[in-house]
């Protein structure tokens, strides 16, 4: 499968009117040479090598706060499916497709049904990448789950069907991408160096002086 290169303004979307950007980072997604996990000695910090699992390749995000799915679809609408998880169990399901129209940050309702689950209306947002054009969507801590055992993936916008996609192969592709996610969820926190000035300056010296202390 060749290499994706995706560059996604990835979002976390509420039931609400989507009128606000909530992540505040963009992600890479960058196949890596190599198809085993790798330990860098001198950091000390793992590393997720990008491997395929069957149609699907497993590649963690650039800014390493998680990892995604791919999968490209051929025949004449070329579709390619995106599902990326974090570390904190987040997770957004994008669609990009070349022969949309679909504006980037267009607000709409889609109706997504898997063979074992149906959200209807849920919230969308348009979004532009690599030459296409599609939408992403963000659902529950649970929904993993659901698209490990999902069999298909129908997307309607009312009455006009926009996709219909097979999703074999997804269970161990997701088994996959939890393997890649622990990888960034086991690295520690990076500690604070102490400042120069040994904590005399407070973080917020317009705070009052019980908050500042509260704060050392």
């Amino acid at each position: 499968m060749p290499a994706v290169s995706f560059f996604l303004q990835s979002l976390r979307l509420t039931g609400r009117p989507i009128g606000v950007l909530i992540r505040r980072r963009s992600l890479l997604l960058l196949p890596v040479a190599g198809s085993a996990l790798s330990v860098s000695g001198a950091a000390g910090a793992q590393e997720y090598a990008t491997r395929d699992v069957g149609a699907w390749v497993v590649a963690p995000s650039s800014d390493r706060n998680g990892c995604f799915l791919t999968r490209s679809y051929g025949g004449a609408r070329q579709t390619t499916l995106l599902f990326g998880l974090d570390t904190d169990g987040s997770n957004r399901l994008t669609l990009l497709n070349p022969n949309w129209s679909i504006r980037e940050k267009e607000q709409l309702r889609l109706t997504y049904r898997f063979s074992n689950a149906s959200f209807p209306k849920r919230a969308a947002i348009g979004i532009a990448a690599n030459g296409k054009k599609g939408f992403v969507t963000s659902f529950g801590d649970t929904f993993p789950r659901t698209m490990a055992t999902s069999t298909f993936l129908h997307v309607r916008r009312g009455d006009v069907p926009v996709e219909e996609l097979t999703l074999d192969g997804s269970g161990a592709a997701v088994a996959e991408l939890r393997k890649c996610v622990d990888v960034y969820r086991a690295v520690p926190a990076k500690v604070t160096k102490g400042t120069k000035d040994g904590g005399r300056i407070p973080l917020d010296p317009f705070a009052s002086a019980q908050r500042r202390d509260s704060k050392r």
